[in-house]
């Protein structure tokens, strides 16, 4: 390559604007960079290769000059690659769960991007191979395997692929015995199934052409897709559907919600044929789940005004909301996040002040025990059962610090049985890191949980850079587990810290509540104040801060890059939700109608429209100096589109005044989770990495 060629390739693409005002609620609302969203956007989720040409040159010409402009990390990447791949086992295996008289695990074989599903009978001496992830994904550029679902007796799976990134998901259903697939085909759908208890039909959502998944199908097993028996169709476009089965199986459920409401619909999983039968109707902002127990229904939810959740309990054969009772009554700060069923115990996870702990209670006497570990900061979970009679139950544990274990606990005796450690083949030394819980002050009195994890020998004198991570979005709370990516990260003298900001539910429902529709910009702040929090306590000093979020938390990164640029030193926005007004204002998109309780509807509302607007990323793009900026987009992503970073990077472009760099890479074979395979994976987080590294003056840090 020629100096003049190197020249070419880091002249920035220049994005043609084409101007197309529109009004809404007396404003003028501007968009030069529309024309990048494609006229048949439908059509490319499933076919990328009709992608208009103009459109993908110009995404093209972005690709390569952050090529160009990365070239000089190659060496770089190369090694973060090899440290990130060398702290992964590459021949590990999940601890295997029971299912009858079956034991199920997947694992990985070394050199394997993909998973393999093995079972094994109790008395074999051998597993054997169910699904080989690496076989089924030979020659394809993208491949997403839904988890198999089995039918009652275990000698049939259905199993659901993706092989484009657009989560469209293909149906089949393979004979266990044989190993080979059945001839049924089913399309477009959400790539989950409940079996009816004959063992020959099942249920599963099909998703539209914009991508919503409104319609519930049973399949006969040998039936064409077209002779499926619509069983409950959902004409409101602003709510999810999905189904599944109570962990009873006694019930196939069908469950439709959106950020405030829900409805749950039963079948008699022994009568397939019959009509789905409602629980309670949808009530404004009323959320509720369920399990079956015995002749009773066990709830989790807010009915009442229990903000922070609670559980109910009504009878199986009359479960309308007059028959309704408090079994645990909401506690205000001890949010409910989840609950599980067995054939006498009931557990539960809840977090309080932003720590999580896992409750036992013994059905018939109402005993109750819990289990919590120590450490400031820690994740907590249940880990994969598939057992309804037992007494057994897994969990998962892990903190900054200490690598992802995997217990058995005796609900009856207590006993704690340590079943996995997550290895880490290249050595890891938890008394080498501090990880720490801080609490930092926001712009009105509320304090910020913000998980730190460091080397021992960092100096804390405000010389370190600093990694921030961030989300604030629709009640996900962001876990302080065990990340093996971020000591590439620590180990070069970073501290690494995750900004657990209003609009997750770290502190519980109202956590959440604070940071969505008119409190948006709470999410915002929080994350700018915990920045400054840490550079006022000198874990690090401004323009040291790279700033990373994704999705949602991509629309994080573009909103405090609009109000606090001077803070970051970089900003990596991963999937960025950047374009929120545009997307809210436009109701054929994917997830629009249902996002609305979640950002609010400025087609409807005007109040909403001037909140939307006030803080949407690509709308409040100025004529200043910006961080340097890495946005990532995904071509077939139907959660956050391609055009909306690429129109950001063109806004940016356009009108920032610093000589800082500004690359967007879209992938144009994934979608909104990037490369499937697990190495490739890797690779994309190297090169973030790198970036990082790079711009804080660390691109030959070994």
């Amino acid at each position: 390559m020629t100096k003049q060629d190197l020249l070419t390739l880091k002249t920035p693409p220049i994005c043609k604007r084409v101007p197309s005002p529109e009004t809404w609620h007396g404003h003028v609302k501007q968009d030069d960079y529309k024309w990048l969203k494609a006229a048949n956007w439908q059509e490319v989720m499933h076919k990328p290769e009709v992608l208009a040409k103009d459109i993908r040159s110009y995404l093209e010409a972005e690709n390569k000059f952050a090529k160009a402009e990365m070239a000089d990390t190659a060496a770089l990447q190369k090694v973060l690659f090899k440290e990130l791949k060398g702290r992964i086992k590459q021949d590990d295996s999940s601890v295997p769960a029971v299912q009858g008289a079956w034991t199920y695990h997947s694992s990985y074989k070394k050199g394997g991007q993909y998973p393999l599903y093995w079972r094994k009978a109790k008395d074999a001496k051998k597993p054997e191979l169910l699904f080989d992830g690496n076989a089924l994904a030979k020659g394809k550029k993208y491949f997403s395997m839904g988890s198999p679902d089995l039918n009652e007796d275990q000698t049939l799976a259905a199993w659901s692929f993706d092989d484009n990134g657009s989560e469209f998901y293909e149906m089949r259903v393979r004979d266990l015995k044989s190993g080979k697939d059945k001839r049924d085909r089913l399309k477009n759908t959400t790539g989950d199934a409940a079996w009816a208890m004959d063992g020959k039909s099942f249920f599963y959502t099909v998703q539209d052409d914009n991508h919503r998944p409104l319609k519930t199908y049973r399949h006969e097993l040998g039936a064409k897709q077209a002779d499926d028996k619509l069983v409950f169709n959902e004409k409101d476009t602003g709510l999810f559907t999905s189904v599944g089965s109570t962990a009873s199986e006694r019930f196939i459920k069908i469950s439709i919600h959106d950020h405030e409401n829900s409805e749950v619909w039963l079948i008699d999983a022994a009568k397939p044929k019959a009509k789905p039968r409602l629980v309670v109707s949808r009530s404004e902002k009323i959320e509720y789940d369920l399990q079956d127990w015995n002749d009773r229904f066990i709830i989790r939810t807010n009915a009442g005004g229990a903000e922070d959740y609670k559980i109910m309990e009504a009878p199986v054969a009359d479960p309308s909301l007059a028959n309704w009772k408090d079994l645990i009554p909401h506690r205000p700060g001890i949010f409910i996040v989840s609950f599980g069923i067995f054939q006498n115990y009931m557990v539960r996870l809840e977090r309080e002040n932003a720590l999580p702990r896992i409750v036992i209670r013994e059905m018939k006497s109402g005993a109750e025990h819990a289990i919590a570990f120590d450490e400031e900061a820690y994740s907590l979970g249940f880990g994969e059962m598939r057992e309804f009679d037992t007494e057994t139950l897994r969990f998962t544990y892990s903190s900054p610090t200490t690598p992802g274990q995997v217990f058995d606990y005796n609900m009856r005796t207590r006993e704690r049985v340590l079943r996995k450690t997550q290895e880490i083949p290249s050595g890891h030394d938890p008394s080498h890191y501090v990880a720490r819980r801080v609490m930092a002050p926001a712009h009105d009195g509320e304090l910020i949980p913000v998980t730190l994890l460091y080397k021992k020998t960092t100096k804390l004198d405000g010389t370190a850079p600093l990694w921030l991570y961030g989300y604030g979005s629709y009640g996900l709370s962001m876990p302080a587990g065990f990340n093996t990516s971020v000591f590439s990260l620590v180990n070069r003298g970073f501290v690494y810290a995750i900004a657990h900001v209003r609009g997750g539910q770290e502190k519980g429902r109202a956590w959440y509540k604070k940071g969505k529709l008119e409190h948006k910009t709470n999410t915002f702040k929080d994350f700018i104040s915990s920045a400054r929090y840490l550079i006022a306590q000198k874990f690090t000093s401004e323009k040291k801060i790279v700033a990373q979020g994704g999705s949602a938390g991509g629309m994080l990164m573009g909103a405090v890059a609009n109000m606090a640029p001077e803070v970051f030193g970089g900003i990596v926005a991963e999937v960025p939700f950047v374009d929120v007004l545009t997307t809210m204002l436009d109701d054929t998109l994917p997830l629009t109608p249902p996002e609305w309780p979640e950002w609010g509807n400025p087609i409807a509302d005007k109040k909403a429209y001037e909140t939307i607007a006030s803080y949407s990323p690509v709308d409040n793009v100025a004529a200043k100096d910006y961080p340097h900026i890495f946005a990532i987009g995904g071509l077939t992503d139907p959660r956050v589109t391609y055009w909306e970073p690429a129109k950001w990077v063109a806004n940016l472009r356009a009108k920032k005044t610093d000589k800082n760099l500004l690359l967007l890479k879209t992938i144009m074979s994934a979608g909104h989770g990037g490369a499937s395979g697990r190495f490739d994976q890797l690779k994309e987080v190297a090169e973030v990495y790198a970036f990082g590294l790079k711009i804080s003056g660390k691109l030959n840090a070994d």
